[in-house]
C-alpha cells in the first residue's frame, strides 16, 4: 500500500526498462519499506527529546527550535487537509524566498502526502502556468509579495483548485493581490499543533524539482522519499561530515536542490541548524555570515569570485566549510577565496536528476581544476561516443555516467531515454579521469567546442581569462564557422576602470594564448555589461549562443 489517493505522479513514472540502475550498498542505505522523510529529518528529533535544539533561523530575529518548526508545520499541514481539501498524491506549488515559514511550508505539505513543486521567486507568469500545467498542480501557498505574477498565470492553471497567501519573511499583510481570503498565518493559528505525519511508502514521489532553465526547456525530475534521505546518507556523511553544532547558510533557493539539500535537507538530517536568509547576494551573505556566525556556507562559483574582494571587511572567524556546486569551479575563483578567507572550498558535482552531489573532494584533497572523488554510495564512468566504458584513470575525455542511490525520473518526458541509458545516469558533462583517480570537468557535453579539428572545453578558456585582473566575469562558446566548422567566441564583463576596446581584446587574446595552448585562445570576444544566468547563477550559454 502508499499513501497517494491522487496517483497522477506514480501513473507517470518512466517504465522500469527506462530506469536507472539503483544501488543500496552501504549500510546506511537499507530503507524500511515505509519513509516518510519528514518524520526522519524533523519529527524523530522532537520524539527524541531534542525539540529544544534550534533548527531554522531567519531575518527580523525569527528563530525556531525543532518543536516550534514542527508545530507550524502541523498547523499549515492541517491547513492543507482541513480548509484546502488536499489529499495524499497532490501537488503543492510553493513559491516564496527563502525563509523559516517557506521551509514550515515544504513540511507541512510533505507531512500530509502532498508533492512539493518548488518554484524559483523570479518566475514569470508563462513560467509558472507551465510548471502548473506539466505538473497538474492542484494546491498553491504563495508568498504575498509573489502573489501577482500567480494570480495572472491563473487563467491558464486549471487544474489550480486553491491557492492560500502567507506572508513574507520582512511582513506583510499575507493576503496578497487584494484578496480578502484570510491568510496562511490565520487560518493556521486556528488549527491544532499536532498532526499525524502520513505513512508514506519510501517510493512514493515527495518532491517534483524543475531543472533551472540552461536549456530553455525545463524538465521535473521526481523524487521519492528515499531518495531525501539517500542524499542525506552520501555526501554530507562522508565529504562534508558537518555536526549538530554547525550552523548553514547559503543562497540557492530551497526550490533548486542544491539549496534543498544544502539549507535544509542536510543539516536537519544531523539535528544542526539552518539560516534561511530572503536575500543572499554576495553583499547581502557575508554580512548575513556574520550576523548569524554560521559555520558552513553553500554558494555557487560566481559568489564566491565575488564576495572574495569584500571577505576581509566582515567578521567571517566562525565559518570553517565552504561547498560549491552548480557550475564549474574555476580555479581562480578557488585561489581567490582561499587567500581571503584561508578556506578551501569543497567543489562538487551534482544534479537536480540525481538530487544533489555524487562527485567531490574534501578539503583534504580539494585540487585545482578537478571535481574530486566518486562520493561514497555512487559508481561512475566514462562512456565513449558508442556507450563502452573508458578505462580508469585513462585522462580520455568521455561522457560522465552515474549509477547510485538516487537517479532520473522525469516526469511524463521523452527525455528519459537520453538521460538514462544503460542503467546509467548520463549527465551530460564531459569529464576525464587523472592518473589520481579525481574527476576533471571539461565541458558539457553540448559545449564542447570542435575548431579546425583541435576539441576545447569552454569552461577551460573561461577559467583562463578569468585569470587576467580586467575579467570579472566570461562565458564562452563555439561559433559555427565555415572554414574552422566553430571558432571561440567569449563573452566578457570587465571590472570598473577598464575599457572594453580592440587593445583589450588583443590583450586577453595574448593572454590566453601563454595560459593555455594557443589554439584555444578566443578568436572573438565581445564585452557585455553582465552576462544571461539562471536564479540559481548558472550561466546560460544558450542565450550566449542565441545573440552571436
Amino acid at each position: 500500500m502508499t499513501a497517494p489517493i491522487d496517483t497522477f505522479a506514480r501513473d507517470r513514472l518512466p517504465p522500469p526498462a527506462m530506469l536507472p540502475e539503483l544501488l543500496f550498498e552501504l549500510p546506511g542505505l537499507r530503507f524500511p519499506a515505509r519513509l516518510n522523510c519528514a518524520r526522519d529529518l524533523l519529527d524523530r528529533w522532537v520524539d527524541g527529546g531534542q525539540g529544544h535544539r534550534l533548527a531554522v533561523r531567519g531575518h527580523g530575529g525569527l528563530a525556531w527550535t525543532y518543536a516550534e518548526l514542527q508545530a507550524q508545520a502541523n498547523r499549515i499541514a492541517n491547513v492543507l487537509v482541513q480548509d484546502m481539501g488536499l489529499v495524499p498524491g497532490n501537488r503543492v506549488l510553493l513559491r516564496g524566498a527563502n525563509s523559516p515559514m517557506l521551509a514550515a511550508c515544504w513540511f507541512a505539505v510533505v507531512k500530509a502526502g502532498g508533492i512539493v513543486v518548488g518554484t524559483m521567486p523570479l518566475l514569470r507568469a508563462r513560467e509558472l502556468a507551465t510548471i502548473v500545467q506539466k505538473a497538474q498542480v492542484t494546491h498553491a501557498l504563495v508568498d504575498s509579495r509573489l502573489a501577482e505574477e500567480m494570480d495572472l498565470a491563473l487563467p491558464n492553471c486549471p487544474t489550480l483548485q486553491r491557492v492560500c497567501h502567507f506572508a513574507g519573511p520582512t511582513g506583510g499583510s499575507g493576503s496578497g493581490s487584494g484578496s480578502a481570503s484570510p491568510s496562511l498565518e490565520a487560518l493556521a493559528a486556528a488549527r491544532p499543533a499536532s498532526f499525524a505525519t502520513v505513512d508514506a511508502a519510501a517510493d512514493d514521489v515527495c518532491l517534483m524539482a524543475f531543472t533551472s532553465g540552461t536549456t530553455g526547456v525545463p524538465k521535473a525530475a521526481m523524487h521519492f522519499h528515499r531518495d531525501v534521505m539517500a542524499a542525506c546518507a552520501c555526501w554530507p556523511a562522508h565529504v562534508l561530515r558537518a555536526s549538530a553544532d554547525d550552523v548553514f547558510i547559503g543562497s540557492p533557493p530551497l526550490a533548486f536542490t542544491f539549496g534543498l539539500g544544502g539549507l535544509l535537507a542536510f543539516p536537519l538530517a544531523i539535528g544542526a541548524c539552518t539560516v534561511l536568509v530572503e536575500k543572499a547576494t554576495p553583499d547581502a551573505l557575508l554580512p548575513a555570515i556574520a550576523q548569524f556566525k554560521a559555520t558552513v556556507c553553500f554558494t555557487a562559483p560566481t559568489s564566491y569570485r565575488a564576495m572574495a574582494a569584500q571577505a576581509k571587511q566582515h567578521d567571517l572567524s566562525s565559518l570553517r566549510k565552504c561547498v560549491s556546486a552548480g557550475e564549474a569551479l574555476p580555479a581562480a575563483t578557488r585561489q581567490l577565496w582561499k587567500e581571503a578567507t584561508g578556506i578551501e572550498i569543497i567543489d562538487g558535482i551534482g544534479s537536480t536528476e540525481l538530487f544533489h552531489i555524487f562527485i567531490s573532494a574534501d578539503e583534504a584533497h580539494a585540487r585545482p581544476g578537478a571535481t574530486g572523488f566518486v562520493v561514497p554510495g555512487y559508481r561512475a564512468a566514462l562512456l565513449d561516443d558508442e556507450g563502452r566504458e573508458l578505462p580508469q584513470r585513462s585522462g580520455r575525455v568521455g561522457r560522465l555516467a552515474i549509477k547510485g542511490p538516487t537517479g532520473c525520473k522525469y516526469l511524463d518526458d521523452p527525455r528519459q531515454a537520453s538521460y538514462v541509458q544503460g542503467g546509467w545516469n548520463l549527465t551530460g558533462d564531459a569529464y576525464l579521469q587523472d592518473a589520481d583517480g579525481q574527476f576533471v570537468y571539461q565541458a558539457r557535453t553540448d559545449d564542447m567546442i570542435i575548431s579546425g579539428g583541435y576539441n576545447i572545453a569552454g569552461p577551460e578558456v573561461e577559467s583562463a581569462l578569468l585569470l587576467h585582473p580586467a575579467v570579472a566575469e566570461c562565458g564562452v562558446i563555439g561559433r559555427p564557422d565555415e572554414a574552422r566548422g566553430m571558432v571561440v567566441k567569449a563573452f566578457v564583463v570587465l571590472r570598473p576602470g577598464h575599457a572594453g576596446d580592440a587593445a583589450m581584446v588583443s590583450e586577453l587574446q595574448e593572454f590566453v594564448k601563454k595560459t593555455i595552448a594557443p589554439y584555444k585562445y578566443p578568436r572573438e570576444i565581445a564585452f557585455r555589461d553582465s552576462l544571461p544566468r539562471t536564479e540559481t547563477g548558472k550561466l546560460q550559454r544558450f542565450r550566449l549562443r542565441e545573440g552571436s
